[in-house]
């Protein structure tokens, strides 16, 4: 059976959001043309790692003595998208391998998302001729020009750093009602609001 390619080149908007209050928030990848929106759920971590692999790898891109691309150093402003996610939200679904390259050949990041499948995951010591990568059943290729993939990369970014404030003693989530610290040999340490 052959893959369903859910293909944007470029979009008209990329952008990485969130739905629900902080400590239970899912993350989307969200990729738009016209009337046509592809939404992709992932975890936390690989939202802030694939916006710190694009920065890094536009930045050895501008570094590198035979980039010919006009790429920015910063994200255009006009370029600059912080509306919420396009409703109603269809997850296709849930994000498990992505790749990222250039191509140099058309000046564009490429970025391919795969599901997440069981038959993937593999043992640790396995036999790489062992290791019998299936089909995937849908992936979600986007194409995009230097300065959409700055901006998808700052608002990514942003929303990653938007959830719940870290512990200042060690460094984990805090909830409202506060956390079991393990820097306080378990006792439950709360956010204390200021005197006024």
């Amino acid at each position: 059976m052959a893959s369903v390619i859910h293909s944007f080149d470029p979009p008209e908007r990329f952008v990485a959001g969130t739905v629900g209050p902080p400590g239970q928030r899912t993350f989307f990848l969200q990729a738009r043309t016209g009337a046509r929106v592809t939404s992709v759920a992932l975890e936390k971590q690989q939202v802030s790692v694939l916006a710190e692999r694009i920065d890094e790898l536009l930045d050895e891109l501008i570094s590198s003595t035979d980039a010919e691309a006009a790429i920015p150093a910063m994200p255009p402003v006009a370029l600059e998208d912080n509306g919420p996610l396009e409703q109603p939200i269809v997850e296709e679904f849930r994000a498990g391998t992505m790749t990222l390259s250039w191509d140099s050949a058309d000046e564009r990041i490429v970025v391919e998302v795969f599901p997440f499948n069981d038959a993937t995951v593999v043992e640790p010591g396995t036999p790489e001729e062992e290791i019998e990568e299936p089909e995937p059943e849908e992936v979600l290729v986007v194409r995009l020009p230097a300065g959409l993939a700055r901006a998808f990369s700052k608002r990514a970014q942003a929303v990653v750093g938007a959830g719940r404030e870290p512990c200042p003693f060690c460094g984990g989530p805090l909830d409202p009602s506060g956390h079991l610290c393990p820097r306080a040999n378990g006792f439950r340490r709360t956010t204390v609001e200021p005197d006024a």
